[in-house]
């Protein structure tokens, strides 16, 4: 990451919450406390839609929001996760940290994909109820990514502290 230019890390929430989500909040402060900026796009309006309606809007909004010659750094958790990985492959970031990731979307044929060489977090859960971890595994294996998974389900909600310590030393990495 540049000295001069500060990074932009653009935090994506899921289906069901918000910009101000506990995870999304955590991680921001991590972020900040770097140096980096942050912006948290704000997608219930497009997510009212439907899991099925909500995707291709979500995507053009945060492709929008993405600022040209500036390091970013893509983080999202479930829906914004699958929406950061299809942004990576349009504008390319210096990392990638994703929390809880889907590995496609139902009702649509648009599956998981992310630029390949990224350096890349995936964060999941044992028990997730809505992902399951075998997806996550098998994600990280083809993309080479990094994966920590913690003992809790889809939501994380036990784990926000580790995951916020994970965020801490991925983003150090990236940074260097």
């Amino acid at each position: 990451m540049s000295n001069t230019i500060p990074g932009l890390a653009v935090l994506s929430h899921g289906l069901e919450s918000g910009p101000e989500a506990t995870k999304v909040s955590a991680l921001a402060a991590v972020a900040e406390k770097q140096g980096w900026e942050t912006l948290r796009p704000d997608y219930r309006d497009l997510d009212r839609r439907g899991l099925e309606d909500a995707a291709a809007p979500r995507l053009q909004r945060l492709l929008s929001q993405l600022p040209e010659n500036r390091p970013l750094l893509l983080v999202g958790s479930s829906f914004g996760a699958f929406i950061s990985a299809w942004a990576s492959l349009e504008r390319r970031p210096c990392g990638l940290f994703l929390i809880a990731t889907p590995p496609g979307l139902p009702g649509q044929e648009r599956t998981f994909a992310m630029a390949k060489g990224i350096p890349t977090m995936l964060v999941h859960g044992w028990q997730d109820e809505i992902c399951p971890v075998d997806q996550a595994i098998r994600i990280a294996a083809e993309y080479a990514a990094d994966l920590l998974i913690l003992p809790d389900g889809h939501r994380l909600a036990t784990q926000v502290s580790r995951i916020a310590a994970a965020f801490d030393t991925f983003l150090r990495s990236v940074s260097k």
